[in-house]
């Protein structure tokens, strides 16, 4: 069959995507001081990944070509995966700039050797971009930098 993975891939993170909106819908948050609270990310995240998901699930079903078989590679979905437990401790302790910074530095380090220099500017500029946009224009709540 062609391009099995990614259609159960596509079907699995829609479903996950609407549990999380749905789920999100009936918390009940009191946000002090905050003009965006804990639900409006989550919820906007949720309706990015269900759009990806059915747009990849789209182009799965009308991709005519056959999938390549590809070996897995276990030691970058581990490498990534302890990187992704170590941001969610260190977030708080190191705030949300220099973790997400360090956690995208290690993602794509692991997924392309090299160019560190360039690595290092994206993954700053992007940590240091939402926090601006979501702690400043939004006047969101993010952990802020520990000094």
């Amino acid at each position: 069959m062609v391009n099995t993975f990614d259609r159960y891939a596509s079907v699995v993170f829609a479903a996950i995507g609407i549990a999380v909106f749905m789920y999100i819908q009936n918390i009940e948050i009191a946000t002090a001081g905050s003009t965006i609270g804990p639900k409006e990310l989550p919820a906007f995240l949720s309706v990015v990944l269900i759009i990806l998901s059915l747009a990849n699930l789209y182009t799965a079903i009308k991709s005519k070509k056959p999938a390549k078989q590809e070996k897995l590679e276990y030691k970058k979905f581990f490498i990534i995966f302890v990187a992704l437990v170590l941001y969610a401790i260190l977030i708080e302790p190191l705030g949300y700039v220099i973790s997400t910074f360090l956690f995208l530095l290690v993602g794509f380090q692991t997924m392309e050797k090299g160019e560190y220099l360039k690595s290092a500017l994206i993954a700053a500029a992007f940590a240091g971009g939402i926090y601006y946009l979501y702690v400043e224009i939004a006047l969101g709540v993010l952990p802020p930098l520990p000094f």
